[in-house]
């Protein structure tokens, strides 16, 4: 064989490489209850690292845990898919009509009882495995210091960093124990802020030893606790950058996070179409600075354009700065070891009755009696 055609094999090897690692750093959704012919297409092209339903994909349990089998049938067995939700209770739960009604998580906080912390993780946890997700993007582990905070409140457990710290850690440990991989969010912290980072881009004006004080304590439990994924916040912390929001930002996640804290696990974005972050920076800028502060994987949640053009931008990237090789290569060594945990050695999983069961039942009607705000 002539060294051209060597040299044409391994160019096409290194780019079908490229490609694969691109598709892994993202997590997308789809339209509606189901997938369409364009969506199948697009799937297979950039056949991403999983997926992510929301309230607009549910018509009701059998029909997600339906919609789940399809989308992983899209992917080869060999890059299985991560279903995944944000199934908190409260006001943040997608699949609501077949599933028990669980409290937001600030009626768990309530009830000052680790026990019942344990019971609520253990019960989502089991109805969220039953409907085919292997993700759930829980708990909320802000501290919840700001009363004009349009968008965290009552998703989290508390108003006092301790106390929230002990309960994240808790209930990671219980619900991951069941099967499920748990992301804390949204790193560094979401709960002293004014904004709606879905509708502009929030800042927390505070010297960097209260930040470290109040708002780093519960991710700190939650690295403790072998959290799955860690979330981050499209926040900017200018006692730590003042030049890029926390998704961005090499200073807080890989100083703080991986260096600092030691967290080894999976980092993920908040949503990327986002007005905080989309719009704002160009998708160049976005991804370059992503990977090099330490993100794994982004999340694009709704447009198909922007799917794409994230997918055929990581690609690129790793083009044009060869480094980014290795970095993809590290991320998707994070997402094998990940899916080695919670696809593979997961316990056996509950069917469909296990929802809106009377013990679920009875748990929450617990939970409101001790931990219902006035």
């Amino acid at each position: 064989m002539s060294t051209h055609k060597v040299d044409a094999i391994g160019e096409q090897t290194r780019l079908a490489e490229r490609k694969r690692r691109a598709g892994q750093r993202l997590i997308i959704g789809i339209a509606g209850p189901s997938v369409s012919q364009e969506e199948k297409a697009l799937i297979r092209q950039i056949k991403p690292a999983g997926f992510i339903l929301f309230a607009r994909n549910v018509e009701e349990p059998a029909q997600v845990l339906e919609l789940n089998r399809e989308l992983r049938s899209l992917l080869p067995p060999e890059l299985p898919a991560l279903c995944t939700v944000d199934q908190e209770g409260g006001r943040v739960q997608r699949i609501r009509d077949g599933a028990t009604r669980f409290p937001p998580m600030r009626w768990v906080g309530n009830t000052k009882s680790m026990d019942l912390v344990q019971r609520h993780a253990r019960a989502l946890a089991r109805e969220v495995r039953a409907m085919g997700f292997d993700l759930n993007w829980a708990p909320d582990a802000d501290v919840d210091s700001n009363p004009d905070n349009p968008i965290i409140g009552n998703r989290s457990f508390g108003r006092e960093a301790k106390s929230v710290a002990q309960m994240v850690y808790t209930w990671i440990t219980e619900a991951q124990k069941t099967g499920i991989a748990c992301s804390a969010k949204h790193f560094p912290g979401h709960g002293d802020t004014a904004v709606d980072s879905h509708l502009d881009l929030p800042w927390v004006e505070k010297e960097e030893p209260e930040i470290r004080e109040i708002e780093l304590h519960p991710f700190r439990a939650a690295v403790a606790a072998n959290v799955a994924t860690i979330m981050t916040a499209h926040v900017m912390f200018p006692a730590f950058d003042e030049k890029w929001p926390a998704t961005l930002s090499r200073r807080i996640l890989g100083d703080i996070l991986r260096n600092e804290m030691g967290y080894n696990g999976v980092i993920v974005t908040d949503d990327m179409e986002m007005k905080a972050v989309c719009g704002r920076y160009d998708t160049p800028t976005q991804l370059m600075r992503a990977c090099e502060a330490g993100v794994d994987v982004m999340l694009a949640c709704e447009s198909p354009a922007l799917q794409l053009e994230f997918y055929e931008g990581l690609v690129h990237l790793q083009e044009e700065l060869p480094f980014h090789d290795k970095l993809a290569e590290d991320s998707e060594k994070r997402l094998l070891r990940l899916r080695e945990r919670f696809l593979i050695d997961a316990p056996k999983k509950d069917d469909l009755a296990i929802l809106d069961c009377p013990e679920h039942r009875d748990l929450v009607a617990l939970i409101q009696a001790h931990g219902e705000e006035a």
